[in-house]
């Protein structure tokens, strides 16, 4: 189901980025065309990060990308998702997953434990309209559908895209968060990319999910291979990389949630933003 306002084209951010969990932060992503600000990282169950943001904007949607549901307790997310809901009416989007077993203590089957978040969260009133879930294999994908308004998957390609959408259907939302480097030199590009690829591939969600796309062991070995690196971070002129974003949307994404995986990120959105606006 596509949400009111979302966009082609959102921006994915981590909070080691500050400058867009700011107001002005925000207001500059607002104003240079991108729909969604998802917010990476593990907000904690208050999400107090988020009316600020709101706040600060007129029509951009804020999402959680994503709520991590062994740190952040379904009945108090849900508290904030009203309060927040409340005074922003359809300008939040709840996103939550299941994280990782090799950062958590905490962990059982993630599966059940998702399906009992959700059952939660349906007690307590959070529409499925509203939230959607980090989904990568088939299974969290077709839970995903039936339970929230869609999916959002990380670290991932058009192809994942394409097959994303053969299982979520026709209606369900996927947004597609991908990095981007607007760099034509591929060697520098790597090596401003490959820092932000590779904590990942020592996660085996991850690394499992790039192996049913069909990279090889070599591959997704740390640090990655060049071949990896490039798709998963394109790079070139923001031409190319803006037709290397679209992919996604043919392949059957609502939303691409771009990610500059350049420290200094700000520039590589401005750069990229005229290039994608001529894309929608």
């Amino acid at each position: 189901m596509t949400i009111k306002g979302l966009g082609k084209f959102g921006v994915w951010a981590h909070p080691v980025q500050p400058v867009l969990f700011s107001a002005e932060g925000a207001r500059e992503v607002e104003n240079l065309g991108y729909g969604t600000l998802w917010l990476g990282g593990s907000p904690e169950a208050g999400l107090t990060v988020v009316e600020p943001l709101l706040e600060a904007t007129e029509s951009l949607i804020v999402g959680t990308s994503i709520v991590n549901i062994w740190s952040a307790p379904a009945r108090e997310v849900a508290e904030s998702f009203h309060r927040i809901d409340k005074r922003f009416p359809g300008r939040f989007v709840l996103g939550i997953g299941a994280g990782h077993p090799e950062v958590t203590d905490v962990y059982r089957k993630p599966y059940d434990a998702l399906v009992e978040y959700l059952d939660v969260l349906d007690d307590a009133g959070v529409p499925k309209e509203r939230r959607a879930l980090a989904a990568l294999g088939p299974r969290v994908l077709k839970l995903a559908r039936d339970r929230t308004a869609g999916a959002l998957p990380y670290l991932t390609t058009a192809e994942h895209t394409r097959q994303a959408r053969e299982i979520l259907g026709p209606d369900a939302l996927l947004v597609a968060e991908h990095k981007v480097v607007v760099d034509t030199d591929p060697v520098r590009a790597r090596a401003t990319a490959r820092p932000k690829v590779e904590h990942y591939l020592k996660l085996q969600n991850y690394t499992a999910n790039l192996k049913r796309l069909g990279f090889a062991d070599e591959d997704i070995e740390f640090p990655g291979s060049d071949r990896l690196i490039d798709a998963l971070a394109l790079h070139g002129t923001a031409d190319q990389v803006a037709d290397s974003l679209v992919a996604h949307l043919a392949a059957g994404a609502d939303q691409v949630a771009v990610q500059a995986a350049a420290d200094d990120f700000l520039p590589t959105l401005r750069e990229l933003a005229p290039a994608l606006a001529e894309r929608v």
